[in-house]
Formats: C-alpha cells, structure tokens, sequence
C-alpha cells in the first residue's frame, strides 16, 4: 500500500534526494520556501510555505489531507545554517535558526497528529554538528543537539500510540547545488573511514528505512549516518 509523505525541504540537496527515493512506492508532497522545485514528485505536490510563520504548519497538513486523505510519515528536513560567530552574536539570525531546525518541527507534528494513526513514523534531519560543534556556527549545532533531544521524547511520549520518532545524523554531505571547494572536501575525507565524503541518496536511503515497517520496532534513535567520520 502506498504511504504519504511529507518532506519539508524537498525541492533541492538532501531533501529533493529524499522525496526523489520516497516517491519510487508512495505519494509525496514536498514544501519549500524560497527554492522553488522543477517539478513536484511523480504523482505528489509541491506546496509552497514558509513554516516559521504564523499558522503555516496547519495550512501545510490541511493541504496533504485535502489532496490525498491522510499522512503517514513525516521528514523534518528543512533547515538553515548561517554563521554565529560569538564576537558578533546576532539575535535576529540566531532565532531564525531555531525557529526553522527545532520550532518548525515541532508545529508540523503538532499540526499533523490528529491525523496520524498507528505505524506512523517522523524522521528528523539532525547533523553531526550536534556532537561536533562546528565553529562560528554554534547556534545551528546547538538547535540540532535540541533536535536530537526532542525526538527521543517524543518518541517516548508518542511510542504508546503506535507512532515511532528517530532522527538521521548527516555527516559531511555533497549537496549539487552548492558543492564545497575540494580542498575542504579533501579535509573531510582524511577523517572519513570510507574515504568519500556522503552523497544526498546516502541520507535518503537511512530515511527510507526508518521511515519504513522494517524499522517497526525501532523509535527514540539518532543514526549518525557519516561514513565513519572521525573513527
């Protein structure tokens, strides 16, 4: 039977490799803000949000019901990395990126439990950076730290529902559309046991499979998914 899902950010790098992977067996809807996709998933929607503002969330899940009649699994992918360097600490910059890594999440799955039942699953996009604290973007490690707690309890508190939360941890990612310069993907790989730095499918592929029934008894974990980075 063919799911739906939601994938917030979908319409470029990890999150367009997701619902490109999602959309091989199941119904996906996608949002973006600014990004505007090529073209919405094969038999999906693309909807246009920004998902910090006022109500957002909700006119996103009234959408998905609208089109397809229910909502089975949620990819929490959208996010913003902006440096915070402490000698110039920003306030604005700082909660926009709260606002979009840990609040707009939480609204989504606010949004949209009434309508999730039994064998639903949320996966999180989380990131290394919540261990590795990157520098002049401490904020942005710690919203995802702040992901990475928010799931496991939500996972504990939804868990007698039926309903199952994890997260994925990217390590040092390839996205197409902004490619990092080789000499810092060279530093990357020299701490990757792998040796390669990860592609968008890499991710979508551990999405796949905690998002799936092969993962039923799986909720509460975050899979750092790094290629072996800093073994």
């Amino acid at each position: 039977m063919k799911k739906v899902v939601l994938v917030t950010g979908g319409a470029r790098g990890i999150g367009r490799a997701i619902a490109s992977d999602m959309s091989r067996d199941h119904l996906v809807a996608i949002t973006y803000n600014t990004t505007q996709p090529d073209s919405p998933p094969p038999g999906g929607m693309a909807i246009q949000s920004d998902l910090t503002a006022p109500g957002a969330t909700d006119r996103v899940v009234a959408q998905v019901m609208e089109r397809f009649g229910r909502l089975d699994i949620i990819v929490n992918n959208a996010g913003l990395v902006e440096p915070t360097p402490k000698e110039e600490f920003d306030t604005a910059t700082a909660a926009r990126i709260l606002d979009i890594n840990l609040i707009a999440p939480q609204a989504l799955l606010s949004s949209a439990l009434p309508h999730l039942t039994p064998g639903a699953a949320v996966v999180n996009i989380s990131s290394m950076n919540a261990w590795l604290p990157p520098r002049n973007a401490a904020t942005y490690g710690a919203s995802k730290a702040a992901l990475n707690l928010w799931t496991k309890a939500m996972a504990k508190e939804l868990g007698p529902q039926g309903i199952r939360v994890n997260a994925v941890a990217p390590g040092a990612t390839n996205i197409p559309e902004a490619p990092r310069p080789q000499d810092l993907t060279d530093l990357f790989v020299k701490d990757v046991a792998l040796g390669r730095i990860g592609e968008p499918e890499d991710i979508a592929r551990a999405v796949r499979f905690l998002a799936s029934d092969d993962a039923s008894y799986i909720t509460g974990e975050v899979l750092t998914v790094s290629g072996g980075y800093r073994l």
